[in-house]
């Protein structure tokens, strides 16, 4: 025996199986690369540069965690697929008298060939392309870029490890399932799926009552913190769903599909709804897994993309004026005296303040239960009826909108955020009052409630009232005092003037026993464009990533689909089926099965907008339409590339059955 006769073996079997190992080794290629280039993010020196440089290396690292995690399954994965469809070589291989610990030498080399050329392809392309993927993120966030090359070696180091780790576990469940196999089941391996499977009514009933429950949650669920903790509840329930429903469900349809004889006994129906029945039980987790990336990579794309594109909108949702201020527990004489530093420090530094707008008001959380307003518990924050109640007097609104509103102790103008407060009385803890008015709009106000919870703002008589209903929800020792007062306006000067002033308000006010808060929208933008820029950037990585596992997927199925159904078709040609015939039924069975996922994924999507525009509010963005644009738009070219994908493996399938 040769003194390498393994290696030449291992070498000699990976170029006779190519069609399968070059698609396996570029995608470990690919995976490799992403996952170096993603953490050497989280520790390059050129992030240092970036202003809120520790939240983007958050995001990076959170990025290397996912890339990792699916790495791991999704390689698994695939090597499960190619060492199902090369049972039968090694079934051979111990007919011919080999040993399973020769096969398991084989593996080991055709595994450690594979490794060595994926990791070191893989890293070496991750180092080249490392600048020009920071230089695009860098891009992205508006931060000049650094001259310099860095190749972290702890980078290095864990892709090294993690990927050997993982050629490790792939070596070890291949080389598992040969030795608990004989001869003959190595032999059959590739026949394994030709029983017919059975129709599992309560998987698919089990399918339907979660797919159904995932749906309702998104649909049902209004606040953005409730959303927040339910989302990944209903993508669990969904994603069960989606299982069941592909792998029982799709059975339980094709055998209804076969009762009806008037459709079963086509020519065309007949091939079609056989072939997908005796395949379906492999097909199934294939679908599915392609459903649930499809829908990842949309729903992931589109929203970081309608993030970035509304930035400059979600700093406007978040910062009413371009400098704010804001005190708690003024009175009018200390709101006078800071207004009095606001009107030096602009004169100071040539600020011409404009859109100004200045009131005294009070908010107070509660729970609503229809007209009725309660004090809100540590639980309540993240419930559906939570609210913030902002309460200002007559007088304070007079001044704001110019109008010359009297209302009688008892009485109130209300404005509803959500529009969804109705009624001629509401009660606010035993505080009984009646609306003389419902506002249709109050945008002189600046005191941004966040955008995860509902507001309601209520113009009452006087402060008298105010503090009555305050104490009433807050029964301990924190009483009212004073009202909180908020200053704000716009000013077109340059933006070195304006974070000067800020700096000098600051200054000033941490000299002063008022504790008051001073933001400007020039502090907050670049790290709006730091985190948007982040998360656009990871969801274009993990995007690709994604698309990349789902063509990989679709390209086996086909592949291992062209195999199983070779045979019957060499069988269905022998009796008398033309070319044609047979093309038309390959391109029916096809059809029906490559776009049920990119079908159902946009039933997912369809019901997941909702609950995903309360997750963006979450970063501030409230422009729905942005978001439903963005997600249109990806839908669109997602479905070209799908069939794209669609005609090039429908080819790959038609040229192994029509062999």
């Amino acid at each position: 025996m040769s003194k390498f006769f393994y290696q030449k073996l291992a070498l000699n079997n990976i170029k006779k199986n190519s069609k399968m190992y070059i698609p396996y080794i570029f995608a470990c290629i690919g995976t490799i690369m992403m996952f170096y280039n993603m953490s050497f993010l989280t520790v390059a020196d050129s992030i240092g540069i970036v202003s809120d440089s520790e939240s983007l290396r958050a995001i990076m690292y959170l990025g290397a965690i996912v890339i990792g995690i699916f790495s791991t399954i999704f390689l698994f994965y695939t090597n499960s697929f190619l060492i199902k469809q090369r049972k039968k070589e090694f079934g051979l291989f111990n007919v011919l008298g080999m040993e399973k610990k020769h096969v398991a030498k084989i593996m080991f080399y055709e595994t450690l060939i594979t490794a060595a050329v994926a990791i070191l392809a893989g890293i070496l392309s991750g180092i080249l392309l490392s600048k020009l993927i920071i230089l695009f993120l860098f891009k992205l966030i508006s931060i000049e870029a650094v001259f310099g090359f860095e190749i972290p070696a702890t980078s290095v180091l864990v892709t090294v490890l993690l990927f050997s780790g993982i050629f490790v576990i792939n070596l070890a469940y291949n080389i598992h399932q040969v030795h608990l196999s004989n001869p003959i089941e190595l032999l059959k391996g590739g026949k394994t799926g030709e029983k017919e499977p059975k129709t599992k009514w309560i998987i698919a009933l089990i399918g339907i009552i979660t797919l159904a429950a995932g749906y309702y949650i998104a649909i049902t669920v209004e606040s953005p913190l409730a959303a927040l903790n339910l989302f990944f509840i209903a993508v669990l329930l969904v994603m069960v769903g989606t299982y069941c429903l592909f792998t029982a469900g799709s059975i339980a349809v094709l055998k209804m599909l076969r009762n009806n004889k008037k459709y079963y006994y086509n020519s065309k129906h007949f091939i079609s709804v056989s072939g997908m029945m005796y395949r379906m039980k492999q097909n199934a987790a294939g679908l599915a897994n392609i459903c649930i990336l499809s829908t990842a990579v949309i729903i992931m794309i589109s929203s970081t993309i309608s993030l970035y594109v509304g930035v400059e909108d979600a700093l406007r949702g978040r910062f009413q004026r371009n400098i704010l201020i804001s005190a708690d527990n003024v009175s009018e004489e200390k709101a006078e005296e800071l207004d009095w530093y606001i009107n030096m420090v602009s004169s100071e530094y040539k600020l011409e303040q404009k859109n100004i707008v200045r009131y005294r008001s009070m908010s107070v959380y509660a729970v609503r239960d229809g007209a009725v307003f309660m004090p809100a518990t540590n639980e309540s924050y993240a419930s559906d009826n939570f609210y913030v109640l902002i309460f200002m007097t007559q007088d304070e609104y007079n001044k704001l909108e110019a109008r010359s509103v009297s209302l009688e102790e008892g009485e109130a103008l209300v404005f509803s955020a959500d529009g969804d407060v109705k009624g001629n009385n509401l009660d606010f803890n035993g505080y009984k009052i009646s609306v003389n008015e419902y506002m249709n709009s109050f945008d002189s106000v600046i005191e941004k409630v966040d955008t995860m919870t509902y507001s309601s703002y209520v113009v009452v008589d006087n402060t008298s009232t105010i503090e009555k209903i305050y104490n009433l929800f807050n029964t301990d020792e924190n009483k009212m005092e004073e009202l909180s007062y908020f200053y704000g306006f716009d000013t077109d000067a340059d933006e070195n003037y304006r974070i000067e002033a800020v700096k000098g308000l600051k200054s000033i006010f941490e000299g002063i026993d008022v504790p008051t808060y001073v933001q400007s929208v020039d502090e907050y933008r670049n790290s709006f464009y730091s985190l948007y820029g982040g998360l656009f950037f990871l969801g274009i990585f993990l995007g690709l990533l994604f698309i990349m596992a789902t063509v990989l997927i679709i390209y086996y199925k086909q592949l291992a689909e062209g195999y199983d159904d070779r045979e019957r078709f060499e069988i269905m040609q022998k009796v008398g089926m033309s070319s044609k015939e047979v093309r038309d039924t390959i391109k029916n069975q096809v059809l029906s099965v490559f776009f049920l996922p990119l079908l159902m994924t946009a039933v997912h999507i369809a019901f997941s907008f909702k609950v995903i525009t309360r997750l963006l509010a979450i970063f501030n963005l409230t422009n729905v339409p942005l978001f439903a644009v963005c997600t249109v738009v990806t839908i669109i070219i997602f479905s070209i590339m799908y069939a794209l994908v669609y005609k090039i493996t429908a080819r790959t399938y038609y040229r192994i059955v029509s062999r």
